[in-house]
């Protein structure tokens, strides 16, 4: 029997990311991204509404699946994230989103992305599929426990929601760390697919660069420590170090719920593009959870 995990070819399916301004300003980078693929737009609060919405409908005009993030504290009012929502959906067609709790310097009264999926406004308006974050190492500011509650009622809403509900992470070079991470989420009853996040091929100071920008400590120290056995002096960065492993924990243990990788193409589009090209993980494959509305009615 085929392991719907898997593509084909053994491999993880992969989506990516861009910038809202990298969408409208340079459209002909989404000529390297297969048609169907999921490609998250950021939101780091430096973009217009106007911005996000015409990267999402350009997204959607060439033939890729735009997934906007939805970071709930940079919303001033409750009638902001409405009118994001409805714009994204009316105007550029989105059907997926990224729900976060994001930063802000002066926080919103809509302060995680609990609150966020608790507004209805995502089934209202018709998204159909809903990412939310995953922490393989752990979140600076919240207690494990405090994780593990925000799942679980992320569970609670996932029953009574139309769409379907995934995990997408951070990136980290560590896998054994990921491995870890995905045995927790078991025991914590987990039931949503996951997508692992995975830095794209990059040079060592970039990667370092954006690794401490992100907080991912631990990733960082094993980065450093094992530098020389995942960076080469003259190709940077091999991702195939964290995402082989994956897969093959994947294809040896039928209960791992990690269906996809997440890339951050800190090395560009083409190069990211190249490698997943290369790996044979670019190409779409829709991900569905078991957690739905239907079943659990």
């Amino acid at each position: 029997m085929t392991d719907q995990r898997l593509l084909a070819n053994g491999r993880l399916a992969a989506s990516t990311e861009m910038s809202p301004k990298q969408v409208v300003e340079k459209t002909e980078l989404l000529a390297h991204i297969p048609a169907g693929t999921q490609v998250y737009v950021t939101d780091l609060g430096n973009a217009s509404e106007d911005t996000i919405v015409a990267a999402a409908r350009t997204l959607r005009d060439n033939k890729l699946v735009a997934v906007p993030h939805m970071a709930a504290r940079r919303y001033p009012s409750y009638e902001a994230f409405e009118r994001r929502i409805t714009r994204l959906t009316q105007e550029a067609g989105a059907t997926e989103v990224l729900c976060i709790a994001g930063e802000a310097e002066k926080a919103g009264p809509l302060t995680s992305s609990v609150a966020l999926l608790e507004s209805g406004l995502f089934d209202k308006l018709g998204i159909r599929k809903i990412a939310v974050a995953g922490h393989p190492e752990g979140a600076p500011d919240i207690k494990p426990d405090v994780i593990e509650a925000f799942l679980k009622r992320k569970h609670e809403l996932a029953r009574e929601s139309d769409a379907e509900f995934r995990l997408v992470t951070q990136f980290g070079f560590d896998p054994h760390r990921v491995s870890l991470w995905l045995d927790e989420l078991r025991a914590w009853g987990n039931e949503f697919p996951v997508h692992i996040g995975v830095a794209g091929p990059a040079k060592m100071t970039t990667l370092l660069k954006f690794a401490a920008f992100a907080g991912v400590e631990n990733s960082l120290k094993f980065l450093k420590k094992r530098g020389g056995a995942v960076v080469s002096m003259l190709s940077g960065y091999n991702p195939d170090t964290m995402v082989d492993p994956l897969e093959n924990r994947v294809m040896s243990q039928p209960q791992c719920q990690l269906t996809q990788i997440h890339v951050y193409p800190f090395g560009g589009i083409e190069k990211t593009s190249n490698w997943l090209h290369g790996r044979g993980s670019w190409s779409f494959r829709t991900s569905s959870s078991p957690l739905t509305a239907n079943e659990s009615a």
